[in-house]
């Protein structure tokens, strides 16, 4: 009898085996002249090498539906065991879906200014997404680069923020380097755990395809193949952010968010953020695009509140 050993290296051998390896009860009653084993992080099958063929086709396609949709269930594992090789209109991503996200979350562009977002992305390998707390920005902007690690355009992330105290002063803070930073970098984590499963997303960290770091570990890098974000642009010095747009190596794509209204640096301080949208706004390849409070994808009253605040500051 033949053996073939499929290794689970891509995806969470749980994922594909299913709640107590129904899953994999399922595929036995599909292929009922195999004998399927699955253990740890390994599937072996034995049987005739034409089945185990076919067999281990099917493997490498449940692998692929669940690396890109996050999800495999009884309807989708039936799909794609009889579909001989035919494309399933049922697969088809539609067209304003930026990533299929954990347990199987659509995630999607919410308002107007985050399709331009994403518009603006394909057409530059740079822009610029400035508006207020609430409308999305970050959150497109890591679904943006997730998609792209997806489907292959780059290698590696790569998401920095700027570590500027807004009320509490770094040095005060308990713990190491890490446990110091981790907080500013909170949201950058939110993003990628809606879209990413836990144990993949981990050993992205761990190997480094995806990394997260404050602004001033960017200093002196190329980054090629990359998809860069740069988070909370606001609170970057003019060096800092002519530091960052320097680090654009080949094949990369960067983005820049911000929020003018929200800005921590010291009195008197000129944001780097402020001055690249005057400075390049008419430099072809870079785009901008400028969201308000109707992109607000939050609570109802945070639309209010900027509403407000921007009253305030203009009487």
């Amino acid at each position: 009898m033949n053996e073939r050993l499929i290794e689970l290296t891509e995806i969470s051998p749980s994922d594909l085996f299913g709640s107590r390896n129904a899953n994999i009860a399922l595929l036995k009653k599909f292929y009922p002249k195999l004998k399927i084993v699955a253990r740890g992080n390994k599937l072996k099958a034995f049987g005739e090498p034409e089945i185990l063929d076919e067999f281990e086709k099917k493997i490498a396609q449940l692998i692929s539906y669940l690396k890109k949709y996050n999800k495999l269930d009884e309807n989708s594992i039936e799909q794609i065991i009889i579909s001989n090789d035919k494309p399933n209109k049922d697969f088809k991503n539609s067209d304003d879906i930026l990533v299929h996200g954990v347990g199987g979350k659509l995630i999607r562009p919410q308002s107007p200014n985050q399709q331009k977002m994403v518009g603006l992305m394909q057409k530059n390998d740079m822009i610029f997404a400035v508006g207020p707390a609430g409308t999305g920005k970050t959150y497109t902007a890591v679904a943006l680069a997730v998609k792209a690690l997806k489907e292959k355009e780059v290698k590696r992330i790569i998401l920095t923020r700027p570590a500027v105290e807004s009320g509490e002063k770094l040095g005060f803070l308990p713990g190491d380097l890490k446990e110091k930073l981790d907080p500013y970098m909170q949201p950058l984590y939110d993003a990628l755990r809606d879209m990413i499963p836990f144990e993949r997303l981990d050993s992205y960290l761990e190997k480094g395809i995806i990394q997260i770091a404050p602004l001033a570990f960017m200093r002196g890098r190329t980054l090629d193949n990359a998809f860069v974000i740069l988070d909370e642009g606001q609170n970057t010095t003019h060096s800092q952010m002519k530091m960052f747009l320097t680090r654009m190596g080949k094949h990369a794509k960067f983005i820049v968010t911000g929020d003018p209204g929200q800005i921590d640096l010291p009195p008197r301080q000129i944001s780097g953020l402020k001055e690249a949208l005057l400075a390049l706004k008419d430099v072809e390849g870079i785009g901008m695009i400028y969201l308000n409070e109707s992109d607000v994808v939050r609570h109802r009253l945070v639309k209010h509140i900027i509403k407000a605040f921007k009253r305030l500051e203009t009487d």
